[in-house]
């Protein structure tokens, strides 16, 4: 044997890491008990047909956090639910500490973070108390990690991380003994890629079946996000939310401002599926008149003056109009939400510099989520825990052009088992999702109509993580509770 090998040999197998807590909370008029376990469990790799894969290796370490309910007789009676978030490339954070966990990041009620330090507080909207929450952080997020000698991007591709997150659950699932439990995924914006890709997998993989599905900000079919020449989709879907964003900053038309923005919606978005997606659709063939007309309506809708919507040909791009809707107030709007303002040194420039949105909530995120794994859940580790990282820019979706779409590997679980029910959250200020891209998507699934009755969709006054507005989270917790309800 060579030194190399005798070095591998005598490396210790990497093992599970787990710490386990007590905690209490009071949830929809009852004490709840709880118990938290935290901390790594190694994955495995389960082999592949073509035997390039080595059944059994030790690939990475993937980290979760699981709150369960103290006192249950019958486990097979209390749901189970696994949340992640998006990115790629960001950890669970945001749905965990943002809406369905115990615990949450104290936000004002319109979800601006006050000034530093940071403040978690009980989450009394937490659909906890109708299920136990598994919190997961993919591969590269988190504290999870690839081991020693293993390639960094190894699960960085839809597939891969698929299967990752489905040997996960299927672990977590029989280790714990939830086979029988009812059993929910909850992703948000690429987590919502990811769950639905997941409804499939777990099927025909582990014969592993969902009650359910909650979709936040959902992102399953890309073509239907992207800006790319002759590409015009993009540009109707995004029309409402450029609506209601100007709505909300009052640069609408002054009419349309008095209007509820429900009503703003239902004449925008008639709009924009008519009269606007012709225009598009005829290009140079528009007659001046027509154009003319569509122009000064596009101005009416979005604020924005109708000599620079003539000058973008009448599609405006998002990062545009992101920078263009404030810009005599020398401010921009944000995309995950645009009701956030902010400042950038050039008020002259096409793009903004940072997302207001995302600035807002970052730090205070980071700080509670740090500091709850440390001093309340008692993991103690001096690796970064990585909120979020850019590996959306280096991801592989899988198909040549990027347009991943997940809406028919989503169509295909429903088919198969007919009482998975699915739950749609949309952010009115959602420029990273729009809302009325999410219906479009969901309107083209070709359902069966006894099939499409499972699908229930709620739209929220907030934005891409619409719970921090706190009228938002309020409602939104009563919508989970029934759903999981009801789904059950």
């Amino acid at each position: 044997m060579n030194d190399e090998k005798k070095n591998e040999s005598s490396k210790p197998e990497p093992a599970d890491r787990l710490v386990t807590t007590k905690h209490k909370i009071r949830l929809d008029g009852e004490t709840i008990s709880y118990t938290v376990t935290c901390g790594t469990v190694v994955i495995r790799e389960d082999g592949d047909n073509d035997g390039k894969r080595e059944a059994g290796k030790a690939k990475a370490e993937m980290f979760f956090i699981a709150y369960v309910k103290d006192g249950v007789k019958d486990p097979a009676k209390r749901p189970l639910t696994f949340s992640f978030n998006g990115g790629p490339g960001s950890s669970s954070v945001w749905l965990h500490l943002g809406v369905l966990g115990p615990k949450r990041v104290k936000v004002d009620q319109d979800g601006f973070a006050p000034p530093p330090p940071y403040q978690l507080v009980d989450n009394e909207h937490s659909v906890f108390s109708d299920t136990d929450l598994v919190f997961i952080d993919p591969i590269g997020t988190g504290y999870s990690r690839m081991l020693d000698g293993e390639k960094i991007k190894e699960f960085h591709s839809y597939q891969r991380d698929i299967e990752s997150v489905g040997a996960f659950i299927r672990l977590y699932t029989s280790r714990h003994q939830r086979w029988a439990s009812p059993k929910f995924i909850a992703g948000e914006s690429y987590g919502t890629t990811r769950a639905a890709g997941l409804s499939s997998h777990l099927q025909e993989k582990y014969s592993l079946n969902l009650n359910g599905l909650m979709l936040f900000s959902t992102a399953l079919e890309f073509s239907a996000l992207r800006f790319a020449e002759g590409h015009d989709l993009a540009h109707v879907l995004f029309l409402p939310t450029y609506a209601a964003t100007a709505w909300y900053h009052g640069k609408i038309d002054a009419a349309l401002r008095k209007k509820p923005l429900r009503a703003v919606m239902d004449e925008v978005e008639a709009f924009a599926e008519s009269d606007y997606a012709l225009a598009l659709f005829q290009g140079d063939k528009l007659p001046p008149a027509k154009r003319a007309e569509i122009v000064k309506k596009l101005a009416r809708y979005t604020g924005l003056d109708a000599g620079y919507i003539e000058s973008t040909n009448l599609r405006i791009q998002i990062h545009r109009f992101c920078k263009e809707l404030l810009r005599k107030e020398r401010r921009t709007v944000g995309r995950l939400d645009s009701r956030f303002k902010g400042v950038d040194r050039d008020a002259a420039g096409e793009n903004f510099e940072f997302d207001p949105a995302h600035s807002n909530l970052d730090g205070a995120y980071s700080a509670c989520i740090n500091d709850y794994l440390g001093r309340d859940l008692g993991f103690a580790t001096d690796t970064p825990y990585t909120m979020i990282s850019k590996l959306y820019m280096t991801w592989d979706f899988g198909t040549p052009n990027g347009y991943l779409n997940v809406a028919e590997p989503l169509r295909k679980a429903m088919s198969t088992n007919p009482h998975m029910k699915v739950y749609v959250a949309s952010g009115y200020y959602d420029l990273a999702t729009p809302h009325f891209a999410s219906d479009y998507v969901l309107n083209h699934m070709a359902l069966d109509p006894a099939l499409a009755k499972n699908i229930v969709k709620y739209y929220y006054e907030g934005g891409h993580m619409m719970y921090v507005h706190m009228p938002s989270l309020k409602a939104q917790g009563k919508h989970l509770r029934e759903f999981v309800r009801k789904a059950v």
